[in-house]
């Protein structure tokens, strides 16, 4: 649409408002709704956002140590501006009209600390290089049968999955809870958030998404979206959606797994691909896959951003522990899917379904963009089980010594700069720190009685 057909629609909708939206730096959508006439005013002239978004953490907990925003600038509104390409109708709002925002500063630069601006670095960074990059993102979550007040009376224990038992691609199950798969597929689609395909994966209430794949700012805006999208499907039909790391000692994980791929500047030829090499394989993507290899344990709270992510990053819960690569391998940290030409790509398995999506898009997108700019060599492919090689070292296994290689890491800052990443940094330490003081069930088990 264009943006006059765009600010029509706005203008003709019965509701008479808008919903809009900004991401904050754990990928939350924080918003509102406002009036058509309100929109109307602002959305080709620009606006402004409280900055606490950036400010507080997931459960609205100010921070301390940040520099960016706080009780020392007494939380002001931070300019910002609507993007209209990102104009949908919610299916489930009556076709409600919605828009991501972002933000930026005083001079209209971007806002070093918003996520969707640091994508959108990446972005020119790869451009300038001469590659148009795509991506997608598959999505593993749990369902509940469960409502907010419930989980809450519940103290988050005890909860009714959706399904019981171990049952991954049950045609069954998807047919048990037809009505559900179904409003998910149908108004996703409708809310320009296409998957691809969706079924159960292994575990008690767990489903599987993969969203079509799409250039890369698009496809950040859809797994930002789907996330939010999926809950508020759920909540109409009393289902209550997670996308926690991990839910259970004795359960997989849920992952968040990137699908990649550059092509040239004309966006037509993918650059991954060789048919002549005996791998199927470019040199640019081998260089690409050595940024990766090299810059993940220095940027993995990109990937892995809290306490529970590292939960997931256990040896044989189909999480990678080590700093491996494979050709259709799916216990290495880097998957090569290379049958064709137009299907190949690079999967980063590493990432969480709790993570950023823009963050952890930038984060595979810019190692890979410096591997090729510095021309890293690329070690050997792993074959069979990659839990058992350790010669390339492993991952960090908290957040405490993720976040401490980031702070220390220099490529880190070359990727992202100086402000986003200390920024960033300080806010992965908040969050370590957060879990330091809190007694956990397991401890009240294994002590309580006994000590």
């Amino acid at each position: 649409m264009t943006t006059k057909e765009i600010l029509q629609y706005v203008k003709d909708h019965e509701s008479g408002k808008v919903k809009i939206a900004y991401v904050d730096i754990d990928g939350i959508l924080r918003g509102k709704y406002i009036a058509a006439k309100k929109f109307l005013g602002i959305a080709e002239k620009g606006t402004s956002f409280c900055d606490v978004i950036f400010g507080w953490d997931s459960g609205d907990a100010s921070y301390t140590n940040c520099s960016y925003t706080g009780w020392h600038t007494g939380y002001p509104d931070a300019p910002a501006r609507i993007d209209l390409g990102t104009f949908r109708r919610i299916p489930w709002e009556n076709g409600l009209p919605f828009f991501l925002g972002e933000i930026i500063d005083s001079k209209g630069a971007p806002a070093c600390v918003c996520p969707r601006q640091l994508l959108k670095k990446v972005l020119r960074d790869a451009v300038q290089q001469g590659f148009t990059p795509y991506a997608a993102q598959e999505f593993e979550w749990y369902n509940f049968a469960e409502t907010p007040q419930t989980v809450a009376d519940k103290g988050f224990q005890q909860l009714t999955p959706l399904t019981p038992g171990m049952f991954g691609y049950s045609i069954l199950r998807s047919s048990l809870n037809n009505r559900f798969f179904t409003a998910l597929f149908d108004q996703l689609r409708d809310f320009d958030v296409p998957i691809e395909g969706i079924h159960t994966e292994t575990g008690p209430g767990t489903y599987e998404a993969a969203i079509e794949y799409s250039d890369l700012l698009t496809a950040a805006d859809r797994a930002v979206l789907f996330k939010t999208a999926v809950k508020e499907i759920a909540y109409q039909q009393g289902i209550m959606a997670t996308f926690m790391a991990k839910i259970h000692e004795s359960l997989p994980g849920c992952g968040g797994h990137i699908h990649q791929s550059l092509r040239d500047k004309t966006g037509k030829k993918n650059v991954f691909y060789n048919g002549k090499d005996k791998q199927q394989i470019s040199n640019t993507l081998r260089h690409y896959i050595a940024g990766q290899l090299h810059c993940l344990p220095q940027i993995l709270p990109m990937f892995a951003p809290t306490v529970n992510s590292y939960k997931r990053l256990v040896e044989g819960a189909w999480a990678p522990t080590t700093i491996t690569w494979g050709i259709d391998n799916r216990t290495v940290a880097l998957r090569v899917l290379q049958q064709n030409e137009s299907a190949c790509r690079l999967e980063t398995r590493v990432v969480g379904a709790d993570a950023n999506p823009y963050l952890a898009m930038a984060g595979a997108i810019a190692s890979g963009l410096y591997g090729i700019r510095h021309k890293l060599e690329l070690q050997d492919a792993v074959t069979g089980n990659g839990y058992t090689d350790e010669s390339h070292g492993t991952l960090p296994r908290t957040l405490e010594q993720a976040t401490a290689a980031m702070k220390a890491s220099a490529a880190a800052r070359e990727l992202f700069g100086e402000a986003f990443t200390g920024h960033f940094v300080a806010t992965r330490e908040w969050e370590w720190k957060q879990h330091l003081k809190t007694v956990t069930d397991w401890e009240m088990k294994r002590y309580f009685e006994i000590i």
